[in-house]
């Protein structure tokens, strides 16, 4: 029988969640409708503007970026679904993921991990992108949140 591995992504993917839970909620504030526009008519540099104004706050200077690419799920009677391309860089660690904007929650999908120099042990890299993302805020997060345990990564509710 083989023995079930842990499961690192969706790990690593909770450990950005609960970095960037501050930035979703900033960015959740922000109404549907500008981002509908914006992406549907490729005005990446407003959607820019608009991620660097909601991490500036809570990241150095450089740590968070907008991948300058986005998608739009709006069907006709349903909240909408905003999916922006996101760059996590710090401590030699890069981080590619989609942030995933919904109207009562915000989500988080890992595309792509790097750690320079990294571990041959998958816990120890994981270590290392907890660090980065606590050493990149601005403002520790607060690990004492009395809140019920989420399912899959969530980064604002």
């Amino acid at each position: 029988m083989l023995k079930q591995g842990k499961d690192y992504s969706r790990e690593r993917e909770k450990a950005l969640a609960d970095g960037l839970r501050d930035v979703a909620t900033e960015l959740r504030l922000i109404d549907p409708a500008d981002f509908i526009a914006y992406i549907r008519t490729e005005q990446f540099g407003n959607l820019r503007n608009l991620v660097n104004s909601s991490t500036e706050m809570f990241f150095k200077p450089g740590t968070i970026t907008f991948g300058l690419s986005g998608e739009v799920d709006a069907p006709w009677g349903c909240a909408p679904c905003i999916s922006l391309d996101m760059e996590f860089h710090h401590l030699n660690v890069s981080v590619y993921f989609r942030l995933v904007l919904r109207s009562l929650e915000a989500g988080i999908e890992i595309s792509y991990v790097s750690f320079e120099g990294g571990s041959e042990d998958p816990d120890k890299n994981t270590a290392r992108l907890v660090e980065a993302i606590e050493d990149a805020r601005l403002v520790p997060v607060a690990h004492k949140r009395h809140r019920q345990p989420e399912e899959g990564a969530r980064a604002g509710g």
